[in-house]
This record gives structure tokens, sequence and C-alpha cells, in this order.
């Protein structure tokens, strides 16, 4: 493949897209035939394989597919809080699943080619990252967690509902358990059928009924027990944690990420730097739920309660963490905004503060680095997989850019070509 003289990309480097050469410089990013389509070269003395097809895409910017570390794919997104959960009850697991393609194309045709699924049930995540690895259908590169782990009664639970309404209560079978050894087995039961990482819920959460959104809900014990088993067999774990104690936990455990993170305080950010632990605040959760107030939707009295503490610190929460040089990975929480408008997360970054090279940074190498990644994906390079998006003009200069990819290239299969920039 080959971008014109005046196509942009980052400029490459063990830290990803860090700076955009100014220069006219010709790219040729060439794809052989091989069941992991990979970049061969790139610059401009890269030389084109003999039979490779030659794609011109103007003047237009080159970024490694972008990453979301947050997505519940699998759930719809609804202007309807009632109806949602009367869907939920009714709808029967298969067409939930067909529903649930319109979501990993959309995601895919976004610019977003690889994800991290944090939550779904009865395996349909499994189903779905199994279809689009082997071809089946369309969507971006899956890792799933099967289920949520938690405790009775917490955000990982079912709750707002009458006692016995299911027939009994849930375990750890589904993400539900009390106490070390439950907590291990609840894990190696995810493992076992199919988590390539493990996801927790350390705090409560907004949109759960039976909780604070503070609160912790695992003990120290029960947190060191999840993380240790996850970490024996290999898997990352990402720990849903609005409040600093139960973020704390989490971190002196080992865990890999903390997600949300409403409410951290300083030791708990200051904890995280000198860990390492990745910070995905999911700032797109906030906006999706701020439009459905503004648009009048039904939503709980102790849901929008709970939603209104969380957006009015969540933002100075991420400049604190900023401000400190926590590492910060780029997630959405899709589904509580409509799928679809993940790159929507890079400017809610910038405009907090951050940089635009760094939050093109934590939508990429970053995010590949916290999925365990980094040696496949996340900056444009030869030897990693071609996941390649192309946006008119500069997103360093304008960010939202990355609102309008108009090219999506995933593992050297192009999935998208719309009219290339003007020249």
């Amino acid at each position: 493949m080959r971008a014109s003289r005046k196509t942009r990309q980052p400029s490459l480097g063990p830290q990803g897209c860090s700076t955009f050469r100014r220069q006219e410089q010709l790219h040729r990013l060439a794809r052989r035939s091989c069941c992991r389509q990979r970049i061969i070269a790139t610059g401009a003395n890269a030389q084109i394989p003999p039979g490779a097809e030659v794609i011109d895409l103007g003047d237009a910017t080159l970024l490694p597919g972008f990453i979301d570390a947050h997505t519940h794919l699998t759930i719809q997104y609804t202007t309807d809080y009632k109806q949602a959960a009367l869907d939920n009850l009714q709808k029967t697991v298969p067409e939930q699943t067909l529903d649930a393609l319109a979501n990993v194309k959309v995601t895919l045709m976004s610019g977003f080619t690889t994800v991290r699924d944090v939550g779904s049930h009865d395996f349909i995540d499994v189903g779905l990252r199994n279809a689009i690895r082997n071809g089946k259908v369309p969507g971006p590169r899956m890792l799933v967690s099967v289920h949520a782990i938690g405790a009775s009664g917490g955000h990982c639970d079912d709750t707002g509902y009458r006692s016995g309404v299911f027939g009994k209560e849930n375990g750890p079978e589904n993400g539900v358990a009390n106490g070390p050894e439950q907590v291990r087995y609840a894990v190696r039961l995810a493992h076992k059928y199919g988590a390539d990482i493990i996801k927790t819920c350390a705090s409560g959460g907004v949109l759960s009924l039976a909780d604070d959104v503070d609160t912790p809900q695992l003990t120290q014990a029960e947190m060191d027990a999840l993380i240790d088993e996850a970490h024996a067999l290999r898997r990352k774990v990402a720990a849903h944690a609005h409040g600093a104690e139960a973020a704390k936990r989490a971190v002196r455990a080992g865990v890999d990420s903390i997600e949300h993170g409403s409410f951290l305080d300083d030791e708990a950010l200051d904890m995280m730097k000198k860990n390492g632990t990745y910070y995905v605040p999911t700032l797109m959760a906030l906006q999706g739920l701020s439009e459905q107030m503004a648009q009048g939707m039904y939503i709980p009295p102790a849901v929008r309660i709970k939603a209104e503490l969380a957006m009015a610190s969540l933002h100075k929460t991420f400049q604190k963490a900023l401000a400190k040089g926590v590492k910060i990975g780029l997630g959405t929480d899709a589904a509580v905004y409509p799928h679809g408008r993940n790159s929507e997360e890079f400017h809610q970054m910038v405009d907090l503060g951050m940089k635009p090279v760094d939050a093109l940074k934590a939508g990429t190498s970053a995010d590949a680095d916290l999925l365990g990644l980094a040696d496949k994906i996340g900056t444009l390079e030869p030897g990693k997989l071609a996941d390649i998006v192309a946006v008119h003009g500069n997103p360093i200069e304008n960010i939202r850019q990355t609102e309008h990819v108009f090219f999506v290239m995933k593992e050297g299969v192009v999935y998208k070509a719309e009219q290339s920039a003007p020249r």
C-alpha cells in the first residue's frame, strides 16, 4: 500500500506516535499474502514488493489502528431505561448476539481495530471474538472477560430485583464470589471458558442499584487472591473502581488498570504512579449519561445521584492523574453512549489538558502495552500487524480529526475506504 507524498505518518520509535513530520515524504506500507498480515516496511526508501496492491490515500495522516481498553460491545445503548431492562429479560441470547453484530461493525468502521471488552454474559463476547478472529464477521480484535467478577450485591451482581426472581443467587459461575477461595474459583472458571483478561468490580458503580458508587466491595484478601490467580494464569486484570479505597486495595494486589476512578485521592494516584498501574478514565461514559439526563431520559433517582457525584469529580481526578504522570490508557465504556463514538474520548482527554500527541498514544501504543500486545500493535513499524487508519488533516493540530476516519485496515485487509482527502 502506498500513501501519497503528502501523507503524514507518526514519527516511529519505542513510544509509538510521538511527533508528526512536516516535510513531504513517501510512505509505502506493503502487505503480503499470509494469514497474519504485517507491515513489511515504512518510510521514503521502502521497497514495494512485486505484485503488491498500491493504495493512494492522498493528503492524509496515517495512524495505528485505534484501541479501546473498556468496551461492552454485547450491550445495547438505549435511551429507555425500563425497556432495556425488559429486553434483557425477554430477548433470547441468539437475538442479543445478532444485535451485537452491529456494534462490532460500527466500532471497527470508526477506526478501532482492537478492543478490550470488560463485561458480558452468556458467552456472547466469546462468540463474537471467535467469529471475528475466524473472519466470519467484521469487527475489531477482541480481548474478552466472559463476565466481570465481584461480590454478592455488588456492581457485578444483578441488583434491583426481588429475591428469588431468577430462581437462585448468582455464584462463581456467573462471576459472583465471596471469600478468597470462591474468587479464585471464579477466575479459573472465566479462564476455562475463554477469558483473555479478568475484569473485577472493586467498588460500587453508577448504574447498579444496591450500592454506593465509591464503596469497596472486595476485601484485601479477596483482591489479592483474584489478581494472584489471574496473573498465575497469565491474564491481566482490570478493576472497576470509582472509590479511592477500592482502588488502593486493587493496586496493592498488583492490578494492571483502574477503570473509571472517579474519586481517586492523591494517595491512590501516587500508588498507581509508583506501581506503573494504568488509569482508564472512561470520560465518554459520563458524556453519555449527561446527554441522557439532558434529553430527559428516565434514570432511577439513586442512579442519577451517583452519576451527578461522579460527573462532579471525574474531570478533576483525570487532571490530577495527568499532572502526577500516571499512565493513562484510552477506554470509553462503550454502550453507556452510542457505539461508534469511541474516538470522541480523544478530544475529551485533550479538553482536560492532555497533549494531543499523548492522547493519540493513549489510544494506540499505551493501550497496546496495557493489553500486553505492544509487540503486535500500537505503532506503525515493520513486523507489527497492519492495523492502519487514515484521517484528513493533522490530529496534532485538531484532535477531532480522529472522529473522521476514512480508511480502516486491519491485519492487511481493507474494511473502509471512503473518498480520500482533497489534494
